[in-house]
């Protein structure tokens, strides 16, 4: 068995061509897909954020909007760039959207890619300290923010606040019990997996990674997990790890779905460059009719790692579209494969 959702970066254009042509549709049409997903049998609604972009920037509302809206489905990000982060103010944001989801929230935090401006996270207030690269300034936001998490006190109270205060020192509020054990990190490296466990962070791996090997993608993503669970075990942690990996993956079952990507299930993995120093795999996309689609799906060696698989969608192609998409793995691929 492994859970299946959907990854959307909520993308918005005004052209002719997209059904997706403002903010306001993104943010909306995102909570109509996830009630859709939930109502036919997905397991997860996951939302990319990037910033200073035509695209989901602000997750927790969203997330929050939704929680409000489903009742079973988990709902998650994947990622959110922890250096444009306020680990504290994070809190409070993340712990009233899980206390309205009931507890549903699955949070994807990590570095962050490449963005849409030059150290876009300076703009927001924040700067790496001496000696600190902006990653380096990702994790400490990160660690800030996982402490705080457990929800005990750290601040002085007022000797004579404008309300009455608990006893002790105060945390932020309001603080939802459990959301510390469903922190993912989105890693690019085998070295952040393997950090990742070590904090006990569940492990998101995307569709790309630093090229450490010059393996294929899948052989490389699949080595990465199990080295983030080797380290998770010898961490000695109490709970489960969970691993999450993202495809785009189109089941060919009607004229709509060979219009749109008849020819982009082909090309193999490719190899570019995230940074002038990091050299990154990217993975193929899979597009196929259904029997075709679960043998190459069989082969992949990091989904069969993976108890988590999130379906990228085409969000800019409406709700009715991308929930199809969706209901074509769940009916056609994954019993086939064992995921159902």
């Amino acid at each position: 068995m492994k859970k299946i959702g959907f990854l959307s970066f909520g993308h918005w254009s005004p052209s002719a061509q997209s059904g997706t042509r403002s903010a306001a549709d993104a943010l909306l049409q995102s909570i109509d897909l996830a009630v859709a997903a939930e109502d036919l049998g997905a397991d997860g609604a996951y939302f990319r954020v990037h910033h200073f972009a035509r695209q989901l920037g602000s997750p927790f509302p969203l997330l929050a909007a939704i929680g409000a809206k489903t009742q079973r489905i988990e709902i998650g990000t994947g990622v959110i760039d922890m250096r444009y982060e306020n680990p504290l103010y994070m809190v409070e944001d993340a712990g009233a959207a899980d206390l309205i989801a009931g507890g549903r929230l699955q949070l994807g935090i990590s570095r962050g890619s490449p963005e849409q401006v030059i150290d876009g996270w300076r703009y927001f207030g924040y700067a790496p300290a001496d000696g600190e690269t902006d990653a380096d300034m990702a994790r400490r936001h990160t660690e800030v923010f996982l402490e705080a998490l457990r929800g005990e006190g750290f601040a002085e109270p007022n000797p004579q606040p404008m309300f009455p205060n608990p006893p002790g020192l105060l945390r932020p509020e309001p603080f939802s019990a459990g959301l510390r054990d469903r922190i993912w990190w989105g890693a690019g490296s085998n070295a952040t997996a393997v950090w990742a466990a070590k904090l006990g962070m569940h492990l998101q791996s995307s569709t790309l990674k630093n090229d450490e090997t010059g393996e294929p993608f899948h052989i490389q993503q699949a080595k990465q997990i199990r080295a983030y669970r080797a380290a998770w075990q010898e961490a000695g942690h109490t709970h489960e790890p969970r691993v999450s990996v993202s495809r785009s993956i189109f089941a060919l079952v009607d004229q709509r779905d060979r219009n749109y990507f008849g020819g982009s299930g082909k090309e193999g993995d490719q190899l570019g460059y995230i940074d002038a120093q990091t050299r990154a795999i990217f993975g193929r996309s899979y597009a196929a009719e259904p029997d075709a689609l679960i043998e190459q799906l069989a082969q992949d060696e990091a989904i069969a790692e993976a108890d988590t698989l999130l379906l990228t969608v085409p969000n800019q192609l409406g709700v009715d579209y991308n929930a199809h998409v969706i209901e074509s793995i769940l009916t056609h691929v994954a019993p086939a494969l064992g995921w159902r």
